[in-house]
């Protein structure tokens, strides 16, 4: 079996990788190379990583704590050590992997997907995305035939760590390390992970804080979140004439942004607003999905921009191959690699929070002038994902639209969902959504 996408492993909770033989098998297979092999999570394996728990952390989900518990039974059959964080933002567990000196941080999460699915990540012990010869190694591991549980059952130790997250929250306060006193701030919280922490740490520097979304019952989460509609969030700051409204999604790794003006601010905004801090002949990374005005703002300020595919794991290796410090992605995964190894929502408010108070501005102010290009995004159901080279009319149409745009189309599968996303981007707007419609429908029509 598959086990892993682009972004760990995901699927209806209960069915194919997450039924429960399935997961306490995964937790088996890597419980056991935890064991043999305890430098093989870590993205600097030539270090001497010291043989610690692992840590897990979940989202607001029904169906999260029993997964975790079947990955933990799993992962202790071979006496590793499992520390449980409960419902914990993923850049929560990134953080604390790397602070106490764990083996290995785990996330059970389907971050913006709904209720009825979930998934699995895995964390390095520095905080980043598991290598991919990490999660080959499971495949082959979970895969073998004679992979079993241990005649003889080593002693372990299980630990809900949970009354310890604070250290994550002092972290983020740290990012701002000032008083938020007169401002009134709306956080959309996904019904998600971030429920418990996005209020809590806002209240805690002086804002007055109006929480969206921030009840889970372990069904709603992702339900109307304002991080995949933005749009919803435009009126509440108008009518509470707040200062800033920040949108997170279920696990909270992504942030979206409305200024003061009931703008929306997404991450080509946010990577142009954070710019400004950088000295020049610094550089910028973020993927193909960022506007081109984020390029050219960026040129004007002596700052490069490098693109790299669809993906956060992605930005994160360029960042740290390179010594860049700011990355992310339109959809708001946006990384200050001099603070954390991963993309963090909280963080991000808390860094945009500090530039405004440093440069004595707000949102709208320091996004001002940054005009983005008229650009489309169309998300298309599909049955099954053929190399769109090999599917003819939809190849030949793209070729024949780019041949008429003094701009880019970009067609590409979701590597989470079963969608395939047409991005169209141009100087003319109504040239660029007729377009982005018309190759959604061909895409439609033959995979839809």
């Amino acid at each position: 079996m598959t086990l892993f996408g682009t972004d760990g492993i995901r699927a209806r909770a209960g069915e194919g990788p997450l039924s429960s033989e399935n997961v306490h098998r995964l937790g088996l297979a890597i419980g056991k190379l935890l064991r043999k092999r305890p430098t093989l999570f870590s993205t600097k394996p030539q270090e001497d990583v010291p043989r610690g728990a692992v840590l897990l952390g979940r989202d607001t989900r029904a169906s999260g704590e029993p997964i975790e518990a079947q990955l933990t039974t799993g992962l202790m059959a071979f006496g590793n050590e499992v520390w449980s964080a409960g419902v914990i933002p993923t850049p929560g567990v990134a953080y604390l992997a790397r602070a106490w000196s764990c083996a290995l941080g785990v996330v059970v999460s389907a971050s913006h997907n709904p209720a009825e699915d979930n998934g699995i990540k895995l964390l390095s012990p520095e905080g980043f995305k598991a290598p991919d010869v990490a999660e080959a190694e499971i495949e082959k591991v979970y895969n073998d035939p004679n992979l079993h549980v241990p005649n003889q059952s080593p002693t372990t130790i299980f630990r809900r760590v949970s009354n310890r997250t604070e250290e994550y929250v002092w972290f983020l306060s740290d990012q701002f390390g000032g008083s938020l006193s007169g401002m009134k701030i709306i956080v959309d919280c996904a019904q998600g992970a971030t429920s418990s922490y996005a209020p809590s740490l806002l209240q805690s520097l002086g804002a007055k804080v109006v929480a969206i979304n921030a009840s889970p019952d372990g069904q709603n989460i992702n339900k109307n979140a304002a991080v995949l509609q933005p749009e919803l969030l435009v009126e509440h700051v108008r009518k509470e004439k707040a200062d800033l409204a920040a949108a997170y999604d279920g696990d909270g790794d992504r942030c979206i942004l409305i200024d003061e003006t009931g703008t929306i601010r997404d991450g080509d905004h946010i990577l142009a607003a954070c710019a400004q801090d950088l000295p020049p002949g610094s550089t910028v990374v973020s993927t193909v999905m960022a506007n081109y005005a984020l390029e050219a703002w960026l040129k004007e300020r002596n700052i490069s921009l490098r693109r790299t595919p669809v993906g956060d794991r992605f930005v994160a290796d360029v960042l740290s191959r390179t010594g860049a410090t700011l990355g992310g992605e339109q959809s708001g995964h946006i990384l200050f690699l001099d603070a954390s190894p991963t993309g963090d929502g909280l963080l991000t408010t808390m860094r945009v929070l500090r530039l405004m108070r440093e440069k004595n501005k707000t949102l709208s102010q320091l996004c001002a002038g940054f005009v983005k290009s008229p650009q489309a995004l169309v998300n298309v159901p599909v049955r099954e994902k053929p190399p769109l080279e090999t599917v003819e009319p939809i190849s030949r149409a793209i070729r024949e639209a780019e041949r008429g745009l003094a701009g880019r189309i970009l067609v590409r599968y979701s590597g989470t969902e079963p969608l395939c996303r047409v991005m169209v981007e141009g100087p003319d707007a109504q040239q660029v959504q007729r377009l982005a419609q018309s190759l959604a429908e061909l895409v439609k029509q033959h995979l839809g």
